[in-house]
């Protein structure tokens, strides 16, 4: 037999052994621990990470990553013009980067009903705008039916908007725009969408773009912005800034996070909760793996000093009793696993867990887990646990002695 079969074989019996009426449930209560801890873990960094998938898809679905705009554009939504010329398109798409390109055009009005009044913004986009991705957000009907030789005259409100306004799919919509001279244009509801963003649900409907280029004036190539689509929403950062110094020096380029971040600040703060939340609970892992360790050393005294006797070295007594302590790690390291991802998929699949969409832009607890995340955070807390018994480890190894060990009661 090996010497490390030998010393695993003692850290087997030694857990098994049915004289540790003390140990035996003071080891069950540190699995449960470690594997409430873990079970914790692996919920905070699975809701971190379904938060950003979730905010992702919702700014994406409403078109943009990047926003490419005039430079003194005020947020009135009353926008200066840019042209959308060959220079412009063949900077954006030449950036191996951009995947989309989307151009829109704003126009604040006002919808009117019977007895209901309702401020909007008149979203226009044309064929180039991902109905695939925002038909996620559609509650009812149909997206818009955009193509290059007639404009569709169909409108998309919010939730939000249409519940105020008491109006449903196909009923006629009349929005008035306050200019000179006045002008008035009458709609058909197509679909009634909610992205559980308020930035979007209160203010924006959507309709063909022609019909705001009208509406301000505009010839075709005059729009109000283009929306751009990266490849890699964690590289916007990067391929704003290269766009920015891209571009002509009257426009410029906004990275959503810029554009709102209001809601980007509060997933930041969000992270740095859940570090904190990461780094305490790993510690109570830690001071839990220790008061196990301590008790069943305690236990175990008479043993240590009868292997000592036998001629084992200090180093491979050790090296038994972490094998020790990482089989009970391990084996609450399990559990957790069991735990924990058996309740992101339930959630996944279930939506178990409401909120309040006001508060926390969607209806439930959204969970993602990533297969790395899930293997880094495991191998952090077994190797942060098992370090910090090295050194205890050692010491009382080292000042039992085998007299004494064997007289010990």
């Amino acid at each position: 037999m090996s010497q490390f079969s030998f010393h695993w074989q003692l850290a087997r019996r030694i857990l098994r052994e049915k004289g540790n009426r003390f140990a035996k449930p003071i080891i069950r209560l540190s699995v449960f621990g470690v594997a409430l801890g873990v079970v914790i873990m692996l919920i905070a960094i699975g809701i971190t990470a379904g938060y950003k998938q979730v905010i992702e898809d919702k700014v994406v679905s409403m078109g943009q990553h990047i926003r490419i705009s005039h430079y003194d554009r005020n947020y009135s939504f009353e926008q200066i013009p840019i042209t959308l010329n060959d220079t412009l398109l063949g900077i954006l798409n030449g950036n191996p980067e951009v995947v989309e390109v989307q151009p829109y055009a704003t126009k604040v009005g006002i919808i009117k009903t019977a007895d209901q009044v309702e401020g909007i913004v008149l979203k226009g986009v044309d064929k180039s705008f991902d109905g695939k991705q925002f038909s996620h957000n559609l509650l009812e009907g149909d997206t818009l039916h955009l193509n290059d030789t007639t404009a569709d005259n169909h409108i998309i409100l919010s939730k939000r908007l249409a519940d105020k306004l008491q109006i449903k799919v196909g009923d006629k919509v009349r929005t008035y725009f306050v200019q000179d001279p006045p002008r008035q244009r009458s709609f058909t509801l197509s679909g009634i969408y909610e992205t559980g963003l308020p930035e979007y649900d209160t203010k924006f409907a959507l309709v063909d773009l022609r019909h705001v280029q009208k509406l301000n004036d505009w010839d075709s190539q005059q729009v109000s912005g283009v929306e751009v689509l990266t490849r890699d929403y964690h590289n916007i950062d990067e391929v704003g800034e290269q766009l920015h110094h891209q571009i002509d020096i009257n426009l410029k380029a906004e990275t959503v996070k810029q554009i709102y971040p209001e809601i980007f600040d509060w997933i930041a703060l969000f992270d740095t909760n859940v570090s904190v939340l990461l780094m305490i609970t790993t510690c109570v892992c830690m001071i839990t793996m220790m008061s196990i360790f301590f008790i069943i050393v305690l236990e175990q005294t008479r043993l240590i000093g009868i292997i000592k006797t036998l001629g084992m070295k200090t180093k491979h007594v050790v090296q038994t009793f972490l094998m020790v302590a990482g089989r009970t790690l391990f084996k609450g390291m399990l559990v957790g696993d069991a735990i924990g991802l058996g309740f992101g998929w339930l959630q996944q699949k279930t939506h178990l867990i409401k909120l309040d969409p006001d508060t926390y832009y969607v209806n439930f607890v959204p969970i993602k887990f990533n297969l790395g995340e899930v293997l880094l955070l495991n191998a952090g807390v077994f190797i942060a646990c098992m370090l910090v018994l090295v050194i205890p480890a050692w010491i009382i190894s080292k000042k039992i002695s085998p007299v004494s060990a064997v007289r010990f009661e």
